[in-house]
């Protein structure tokens, strides 16, 4: 690692060439090299948009502002991450299931992953009922019960049943994260996934996790969708608010190669 094993090679004899195709060595291990040199996984982060910007309507619609092609895209993208996360507001409001149904790249269960502060996930998502097919971790820092249990029904000393216990009961993962500003720690709850050997993780949504992510500066690519249609500003915009005030201080990213056409979509890949 860093140069010790190439050093080893040469002590033993062996003829050591470096450097050779180093830019798509460098694309193929950067999660890997993420983990090692920051302690978290690499973050990529999946927005799907109309032209301005927005994922749902006002009243909540947003099934489905991309095409088939670009949906399909968005499974390969699964396929080629370690894990897919989302936060409790969009984990309630779609149900998603967050798997890869594309033939081909469902050579292992991508983890999915929820960021819910205060341990709000539903018994009965779609995560958490196929949690025993495809790992469901959820990271949170409270506790609380579950729903429809009053303590006051509970004689002193009784046990109750948390919603940890129960989640984990149904198969899935509770990682308890420290506090952050509005939720979970994020730069924490990084390092407790790179911990667990994570390298690659694809998040896709919702607007509050995704401008915390940026905020917090753990973005390290974005894959942006475009659809070829207007909301207006009532529509729900791709991202929470950033408290940016100077142009100097906005979020800048390089574009990797040009714009790529999926049927009338179009996605957009930059990195940090």
């Amino acid at each position: 690692v860093n140069g010790a094993g190439l050093a080893l090679l040469r002590q033993a004899g062996l003829r050591v060439e470096d450097g050779l195709r180093a830019a798509d060595a460098q694309d193929t291990l950067a999660g890997f090299f993420s983990r090692i040199r920051h302690g978290r996984p690499l973050v990529s982060l999946k927005l799907a948009t109309t032209l301005d910007g927005r994922i749902a309507t006002r009243t909540g619609e947003s099934r489905w502002i991309t095409g088939p092609e670009a949906r399909a895209y968005v499974h390969a993208l699964r396929g080629r991450h370690d894990a897919v996360m989302v936060g409790a507001a969009t984990l309630v409001a779609d149900d998603p299931d967050l798997t890869c149904r594309t033939p081909g790249y469902a050579h292992r269960p991508t983890v999915r992953i929820v960021a819910d502060s205060r341990l709000r996930t539903p018994l009965t998502a779609a995560i958490v009922r196929t949690a025993h097919e495809s790992p469901s971790w959820i990271l949170y820092h409270t506790d609380s019960l579950p729903d429809g249990v009053d303590p006051a029904g509970y004689q002193p000393g009784e046990i109750i049943p948390s919603r940890a216990q129960l989640l984990a009961e149904a198969g899935a993962r509770c990682v308890l994260v420290p506090a952050g500003e509005g939720g979970i720690d994020l730069p924490q709850a990084m390092r407790a996934l790179g911990t667990r050997g994570l390298t690659r993780v694809l998040v896709e949504g919702g607007a509050q996790l995704a401008a915390s992510l940026l905020r917090a500066d753990l973005v390290d690519r974005i894959v942006w969708f475009h659809a070829p249609g207007i909301m207006g500003a009532d529509g729900l915009a791709a991202l929470a608010e950033l408290g940016t005030e100077a142009l100097a201080a906005m979020p800048r990213f390089t574009r990797l190669g040009m714009p790529r056409a999926l049927g009338s979509d179009v996605v957009t890949e930059f990195m940090r």
